[in-house]
């Protein structure tokens, strides 16, 4: 049986090139090896001597001379601690937000009052306060339940794909997003996209609802199940809600409201096209339009 040690060296290059192409990668020795022990072995030297600079340079920072700095010096060195959020009675909160939003003149007022505005959680964990935008010309206003990811980001309503679904939606009855007025019922996105808890919905009525008051629309689309439960009331969901025209009340003037699926829900299931499409058209057919 010839052996490696009778290979010249061409001969043992050309053997270890078959291997290799064979798909050969490990060579079989006389005696087990553990591979992992050598694995772990040379983990740790290279752990040591990445560590032995370093422990060289602590040494070194040790033995030099810590300057002197004043009480002064070390309180503005200091890093600025954030202040505490205050929580704020759910009640007071209704109340507080119902102040403020009374107190608004304008869209303008009530959007720099809501960016002051404290008594919601929600706010402290949001990037940004989305607010109203578009016109009220057409006397066209949408609604839909809260911010999410991208308009959080943006601080726009209706932004990324749910913005692009709702264009195209408007676009089929021979509208564009800047021919309404295009809001949300909650102003501050909840964390992870969740759903509004009761209280935080309570908290922030009052500014949806003024915002209805001050822009004084001839008709609302209201989009999604929340959105449509929070104006109509009850449990039902939005296939029961959905198509619908409903009178609502503010400030004692009544104003026709229509609910729809969210552009969300046609990007989750396609087949809700369907329905939506029929709303729109009963949207589109309103004489105030």
């Amino acid at each position: 049986m010839i052996s490696a040690n009778d290979l010249s060296p061409s001969e043992l290059a050309a053997l270890l090139a078959f291997h290799a192409e064979a798909g050969v990668e490990w060579l079989i020795e006389e005696e087990p090896l553990d591979r992992l022990a050598e694995f772990e072995a040379m983990r740790m030297r290279r752990t040591e001597s990445r560590a032995a600079p370093q422990a060289n340079e602590m040494a070194a920072e040790r033995r030099q001379p810590v300057p002197e700095t004043t009480a002064r010096e070390r309180a503005q060195a200091a890093p600025t601690a954030r202040p505490p959020v205050v929580a704020i009675p759910d009640e007071q909160a209704i109340k507080e937000a119902q102040f403020v939003a009374g107190a608004a003149r304008s869209l303008g007022e009530l959007r720099t009052a809501m960016e002051a505005f404290s008594g919601c959680n929600l706010r402290n964990s949001a990037r940004n306060l989305v607010f109203a935008e578009g016109s009220a010309a057409s006397g066209v206003m949408i609604i839909g339940p809260m911010p999410y990811a991208d308009d959080d980001r943006d601080g726009h309503p209706f932004a990324g794909r749910h913005g692009q679904m709702l264009e195209r939606m408007l676009f089929g009855i021979g509208l564009s997003r800047d021919d309404v007025l295009l809001t949300n019922t909650v102003p501050w996105r909840p964390p992870g996209n969740r759903v509004p808890s009761a209280r935080e919905a309570d908290i922030c009525r009052p500014f949806i609802e003024r915002q209805i008051e001050l822009a004084e629309p001839k008709q609302l689309l209201l989009l999604g199940n929340f959105t449509a439960r929070f104006f109509f009331g009850g449990a039902e969901m939005i296939h029961q809600l959905r198509g619908e025209w409903r009178e609502l009340t503010f400030a004692g003037t009544s104003i026709p409201a229509l609910a729809t699926l969210h552009p969300q829900d046609l990007i989750a299931a396609p087949i809700n096209k369907r329905f939506a499409w029929l709303d729109l058209l009963a949207f589109k057919s309103r004489p105030e339009l």
